[in-house]
């Protein structure tokens, strides 16, 4: 079936009837076409990170999955019609196996990533950050590919607490495994 264009609210139960073809997320109910495809910049930057962090996760409890992977936020105690945010980080770690199925994760996962395009700037800054916050996303992070940067924000006291900006340059922690540093020259070259 194709995405509808009608505005009325969604559901995850509406969304799993869709193309499989087309990237889309699903913010409140809102439909978010994920379109264009990333820029081979946004991908490269994107398999230096998920090397990385999948080097570092090799044999340990947390897993990472890279989009396009469903993650239904909000989604405890609720049927797939009652669900109305499915989002495709570009990349989720998630520690809590109960929380992952064959159709991705359902619930928080303890970090995310997102790396910025020209048309997901606003998405990525202000509707998911918001989303992900009120989901309890652990750690959260903006990937700049076009300036080589990334801002860390990380959950206290159920809100949002920006860490700073690093560049090409810095070697930056990862709060949820404090043992793990991410060289960004690396993940930028």
């Amino acid at each position: 079936m194709a995405i509808p264009s009608e505005k009325k609210k969604y559901s995850y139960a509406d969304y799993l009837t869709w193309n499989e073809g087309e990237r889309i997320e699903l913010i409140d109910g809102e439909i978010f076409n994920m379109s264009p495809a990333p820029s081979r910049r946004h991908q490269q930057v994107l398999r230096e990170l998920a090397t990385a962090f999948s080097v570092f996760l090799r044999g340990k409890e947390c897993e990472v999955f890279f989009a396009p992977f469903d993650v239904r936020l909000l989604a405890d105690n609720k049927r797939d019609d009652e669900i109305n945010n499915v989002v495709q980080p570009d990349l989720s770690i998630v520690c809590n196996k109960e929380k992952l199925d064959d159709n991705g994760c359902k619930g928080a996962p303890d970090m995310i990533i997102e790396i910025l395009s020209p048309s997901s700037v606003k998405l990525d800054r202000w509707e998911k950050y918001q989303l992900y916050e009120k989901a309890d996303v652990n750690e959260y992070w903006l990937v700049d590919p076009v300036n080589n940067s990334v801002e860390v924000y990380l959950l206290i006291d159920n809100q949002y607490k920006f860490q700073g900006v690093y560049t090409k340059e810095d070697t930056v922690s990862v709060h949820l495994f404090p043992d793990f540093k991410l060289d960004l020259n690396q993940v930028f070259e």
